[in-house]
C-alpha cells in the first residue's frame, strides 16, 4: 500500500536522497521482489544479554520506555512485532510540547528526538531484552546524529528513561557493551531522564504496517524486521500490535 496522497507526504522520502533508495524505488516499479533486496545501510549487530536487569515483578503489570534511534518508522515497526510490548507510539520527546510537530521538529532546532514509546508487560519481556533489541536490531547506537539516510539531533540515539532504575540499566548496559568492543566504535546513545513524550501525527503511526512497498521502507526498515525474527525468533510476533486510530487524535 503507498500512502494516501490526501494525507502530508513526509519530507523524509525527498529530503534525503540517495541512490540506493532511488535504485530501490526503480526495482519497485519495475515489478520485482523488493522484500528480497538486502539492505547495506542497516546491520544487524549480535549483543549479548545485559548484566545488570530488571526481574518479573508481581506488581506492575506494564512499564514503559521511550527510546530514540534514527527514523521512529522502524524502531516502532520493531517493537510492534516484538512479543511482550502492548503497545508501541511514534512521536517526540527531549523538547518542549509546542515544537512537538513533524515539521518544526525536522529543522532540528527544538530539542526534540524522533521517539517511540514503548510500553511492555515486564512479566513476559525485561527492560534488559527491549534494549538489547533496541541495540542489535532497532538502530547503529555508534552514529552521532544521525541514523542511516537521515541526518540531525532529531535523529540521535537516545533513551529517555521513566524511572531511576531504568536509567540505571541504560546506563551500565551502555558501559557493558563498550567495554566488550561489541561495535567497531564507541556507543553515542545518550540518556536523558525526566523529558515528556508527545505523540506523532496519525499518519506517522504504523507508517511501516501500512506501506510495506515505499522505498524508504522496503530499503532502511524492513531488513530490521527480519534481523528481529532470525535473531530473536522466541521474541518475534508475526501480527505487530499496532496504533489505533484514536490513540493519536
Amino acid at each position: 500500500m503507498t500512502p494516501n496522497l490526501k494525507t502530508p507526504i513526509p519530507r523524509r522520502a525527498f529530503r534525503h536522497w540517495r541512490p540506493a533508495v532511488f535504485l530501490a524505488g526503480l526495482v519497485l516499479l519495475a515489478g520485482i521482489g523488493m522484500r528480497a533486496m538486502p539492505s547495506s545501510a542497516e546491520e544487524a549487530h549480535s549483543v549479548p544479554l545485559p548484566k545488570l536487569d530488571e526481574t518479573a515483578s508481581t506488581a506492575a503489570t506494564s512499564e514503559t520506555v521511550v527510546l530514540a534511534g534514527g527514523c521512529f518508522w522502524g524502531v516502532q515497526g520493531v517493537f510492534q512485532h516484538v512479543q511482550g510490548v502492548t503497545s508501541a507510539v511514534s512521536g517526540y520527546a527531549g523538547g518542549e510540547k509546542d515544537t512537538a510537530h513533524y515539521e518544526i521538529v525536522g529543522t532540528g532546532s527544538t530539542g526534540h528526538a524522533e521517539s517511540v514509546q514503548v510500553t511492555f508487560d515486564p512479566h513476559k519481556i525485561t527492560l534488559g531484552r527491549i534494549l538489547q533489541i533496541y541495540f542489535s536490531v532497532a538502530h547503529d547506537p555508534t552514529e552521532l546524529n544521525y541514523q542511516g539516510p537521515d541526518s540531525g539531533t532529531q535523529y540521535r540515539s537516545t533513551i529517555f528513561p521513566t524511572t531511576p532504575a531504568q536509567a540505571e540499566i541504560a546506563k551500565a548496559y551502555i558501559a557493558q557493551l563498550d567495554q566488550a568492543h561489541v561495535f567497531d566504535a564507541a556507543i553515542v546513545t545518550t540518556i536523558e531522564p525526566g523529558k515528556s513524550f508527545y505523540p506523532a501525527e496519525g499518519y506517522h503511526q504504523n507508517f511501516l504496517t501500512l506501506n510495506p512497498n515505499y522505498p524508504y521502507i522496503v530499503y532502511n526498515d524492513l531488513p530490521k524486521i527480519e534481523n528481529l525474527k532470525q535473531m530473536y525468533p522466541d521474541l518475534y510476533r508475526a501480527d505487530p500490535v499496532l496504533v489505533a486510530a484514536s490513540a493519536t487524535n
